[in-house]
């Protein structure tokens, strides 16, 4: 039988080649004072991984503490460990957080998470910590590689990670990450693992809300009638489909007696068709606006309309999702826009929070977005 629950639990976690393992780590501690997980590693012949899940649990044990990049002995005279090398952590800072180094993972450096990457470079500098970014793709059939080499060769004491949710190596990859013997926290995803679904840390935007808000603001314009268009690849879509559904169902909107698609990539040779086929369902449905996500999507219908000579607002009220370009259309757009900056401060925080004490409950951060009125919307004609 496959076993599901916490490594910590599995036979080979109880069992001697553990506890010889911690052993001679507290005893290699106990002659240099402070050592870097890569030496440490080739000298007891174990996977970093496992040095880490190691020094984890003789960290929460109060044997040792965690410095960057490597392990130091806690002295009963509380006196200063050797230096362990270049991995060593400088002097702390107020917060006891000095030198500390995050590894933040996420899924493109060209839309939505450079803001992301900028809140939590701030924070860490708040914090006297530094966050090494690296980028990995919407496309990416395993993201373990990257966080792999953040872990060994960087020797980031935490990971702070937007990893792809829907491909096959999903699974493997939130255990690998789960395991990590540093502190981890998901950005604008969520999960849980082992059979008793423990929560992973994870900061979200509440996107189900920002869509909902939405929809009430065009509700209150008077439009009876609210459209959905989606971009078909991007994992936020399912909850801003949600918050619409919801909403509409509240305001006492038929959400099937309007216009509801998925729109594919601007590399797709069929995306003007999908935009033409979107007009022709608001006018035979008579639908009077729309929440569109995301930004290019919402220009681009923008577009379409000024060749169909359909006038924004007074034809078709537009509502953009994301807020990353919506402010520079014609018209300026009404957008909704997920706090950015603040999902990156906040995951930062969790991190530093977790190295602090690491025996605190799982916290799970949802945040609001916001909605910013422009000319896109406005009552309808009639």
């Amino acid at each position: 039988m496959t076993h599901h629950g916490n490594p910590a639990d599995t036979p080979e976690a109880r069992g001697p080649l553990q506890v010889a393992r911690r052993q001679q780590l507290l005893e290699a501690l106990q002659r240099d004072g402070a050592l870097r997980i890569s030496d440490l590693s080739q000298a007891l012949g174990a996977a970093a991984v496992t040095i880490r899940r190691d020094i984890a649990q003789l960290a929460a044990e109060g044997l040792v503490r965690r410095v960057h990049g490597g392990v130091a002995l806690i002295t009963p005279d509380g006196a200063a460990p050797a230096d362990p090398g270049p991995a060593a952590v400088p002097a702390a800072g107020p917060d006891g957080f000095g030198g500390r180094t995050l590894g933040m993972l996420v899924p493109s450096l060209d839309y939505y998470w450079p803001e992301v990457a900028r809140g939590a470079e701030e924070a860490a500098r708040e914090l006297d910590m530094r966050v090494v970014l690296r980028g990995s793709s919407y496309e990416s059939e395993d993201d373990q590689p990257h966080l792999a080499r953040l872990l060994d060769r960087t020797g980031v004491d935490g990971l702070i990670v937007a990893p792809r949710m829907d491909a096959p190596s999903t699974e493997r990859t939130v255990g690998w990450l789960h395991r990590a013997g540093v502190p981890v926290v998901l950005l604008e995803r969520t999960a849980t693992v082992g059979a008793a679904h423990a929560v992973m840390e994870s900061v979200v935007t509440d996107h189900a809300l920002g869509a909902a808000t939405a929809v009430r603001h065009l509700s209150s314009l008077g439009h009876r009638r609210v459209g959905l268009v989606l971009d078909s690849n991007s994992p936020t879509s399912p909850h801003v489909r949600r918050g619409w559904f919801e909403a509409t169902t509240e305001c006492g909107m038929a959400a099937d007696s309007t216009v509801e698609t998925l729109v594919p990539d601007a590399r797709s040779p069929d995306r003007d068709a999908v935009l033409d086929g979107v007009l022709d369902q608001c006018e035979a449905t008579g639908t009077t606006a729309l929440l569109v996500h995301a930004d290019a999507e919402a220009i681009a219908l923008v577009q379409r309309c000024e060749e169909r000579l359909v006038a924004v607002p007074r034809d078709l009220s537009i509502v953009a999702y994301d807020d990353e370009v919506a402010a520079l259309g014609n018209p300026p757009l009404t957008a909704v826009r997920p706090p950015r900056r603040s999902i990156g401060r906040a995951a930062v925080r969790l991190v530093a929070d977790r190295l602090a004490d690491a025996e605190r409950p799982a916290h799970r951060v949802v945040i609001s977005p916001s909605l910013r009125i422009r000319e896109s919307t406005a009552a309808p004609r009639g």
